[in-house]
């Protein structure tokens, strides 16, 4: 998964001019018009996004409801720039019924009073729809925020442990694979160098890694931990958990040889352990769905891997030790997507909700597919659509339903960039402690005092 630009922050959105096309409304005696924002656009940005809205979404919902009018604001821009203008549309009561926002926003928008919970826009009727008991209560997770709903999730992914069972085999470990601790982990590691493999694991580090270092090694190690890295209002610091995610860091860089240090360090490194791991280098890489998907997909991958699968075996990431896990789980993921959200300003918020439980129906998300084996929010989607990949077939059943999210906080970068700052730390030789000492202050510094750190 390529992870969006960093958020600018909505402080500075007084500063910059107004650009909005203003809430549904009536065109004429007994009709209304509803219109729909995403960041997509027909030729350009997710165009397949944009042509599914304006060539099904529209004319399919137009025709169960003869009263309204549906209009569609397409954008083809940075992320930036697009969460911008959604920002300024809402604060001046403006902007689209239905609204495309990335999840990591949600938190943030909320906070703001940009959104508000689906159930105090829409009615009654978002608690008795019929697709909330199609999507698991983790995936669900996208859209919530303080425990409420506040949007749909679309699409999602999971990360998971890929291996590679040629290696796996010459070691002598099992096929498949099923890691019940991080010291399973480890151990495979040594067995994995002791029959020569260059790289036995590949954890993401460092800053060079960027968001991946957080979203592929730090934050599913913190689950498996038991913590999260917010909660209860609060940001994890330096508590025994975050120790315990560097010091396995540590297990891995610290002089094993468990794993490369340099590649950690590297611009590219990220996509060399791709090429690494595609060429019978690497034994173990931490990734998402998007690894297995696009980079060593057979025919079009970015490293291709004409023998992907039978060369390649995943696994759940397993918790530090059985049951260590966040809600007691043997095992952890971390996921990411984007999410619907309605305008609490619209002024047709029963029919803005229609229209989006309408997107978010098993035809249209079938329908948004477009054949395509990609994993939905749906489990009855997925049920039909996946039974051709297994590799997402298992994402979607067994890796889904215990995943966690990233806080969608204005302040969440700068605390990724700390946690990416511990990483790099450990890697360059400073031990697990030391390293969290530092992140712990220069997390207070971020967040605004230790009354906002558990340590």
């Amino acid at each position: 998964m390529r992870y969006p630009s960093r958020p600018a922050a909505i402080a500075i959105l007084s500063l910059l001019t107004l650009a909005s096309c203003g809430t549904g409304g009536g065109t004429g005696t007994g009709s209304v018009t509803l219109t729909i924002a995403a960041n997509s656009i027909e030729g350009g940005k997710n165009s397949e996004s944009a042509t599914w809205i304006k060539q099904w979404v529209i004319p399919e919902f137009e025709k169960t409801h003869q009263n309204v009018k549906v209009l569609f604001q397409p954008s083809g821009v940075d992320d930036e720039q697009y969460k911008t203008k959604l920002a300024l549309d809402l604060k001046s009561r403006a902007g689209a019924d239905v609204i495309d926002l990335d999840g990591i926003w949600v938190g943030e928008f909320a906070q703001a009073g940009y959104i508000k919970p689906l159930t105090e826009v829409g009615g009654p009727a978002v608690d008795q729809w019929e697709g909330w008991a199609r999507i698991p209560q983790a995936v669900q997770g996208l859209g919530v925020f303080d425990g409420k709903k506040y949007g749909l999730p679309q699409g999602t992914d999971g990360r998971v442990l890929f291996y590679n069972r040629t290696l796996f085999g010459k070691a002598g470990l099992p096929d498949p694979w099923r890691p019940a601790s991080w010291q399973d982990i480890i151990d495979a590691g040594h067995r994995l160098k002791a029959a020569g493999v260059p790289v036995p694991i590949q954890i993401d580090a460092g800053t060079a890694m960027g968001e991946a270092t957080t979203m592929q090694g730090v934050l599913p190690l913190l689950a498996g931990a038991g913590a999260e890295i917010y909660a209860g209002g609060k940001w994890t610091g330096a508590s025994r958990a975050m120790k315990d995610v560097l010091g396995f860091y540590q297990q891995i860089y610290g002089g094993s040889g468990l794993g490369d240090p340099r590649l950690q360090q590297e611009a590219k490194g990220r996509d060399k352990s791709f090429a690494q791991f595609a060429a019978g280098r690497i034994g173990i890489l931490a990734e998402s769905d998007y690894f297995w998907r696009s980079v060593i997909e057979p025919t079009a991958g970015v490293a291709p891997m004409k023998d992907r699968d039978r060369a390649v075996g995943y696994t759940m990431i397993p918790a530090q030790r059985p049951g260590a896990g966040i809600r007691g789980q043997d095992h952890v993921s971390m996921s990411g997507g984007a999410v619907r959200v309605l305008n609490p300003f619209s002024k047709n918020p029963r029919l803005a909700w229609e229209l989006l439980a309408f997107m978010h129906s098993a035809a249209a998300t079938r329908t948004q597919l477009a054949g395509q084996a990609r994993i939905s929010a749906r489990t009855d989607v997925n049920d039909q659509v996946l039974t051709g990949d297994p590799m997402l077939k298992y994402v979607a059943d067994q890796v889904l339903p215990v995943t966690a999210y990233r806080p969608g906080l204005a302040v969440y970068p700068q605390v990724s960039a700390a946690l990416q700052e511990a990483t790099a730390a450990v890697v360059g030789g400073r031990g697990a402690d030391e390293a969290a000492a530092a992140y712990q202050a220069k997390l207070e510094g971020i967040v605004g005092g230790a009354a906002h750190v558990a340590g």
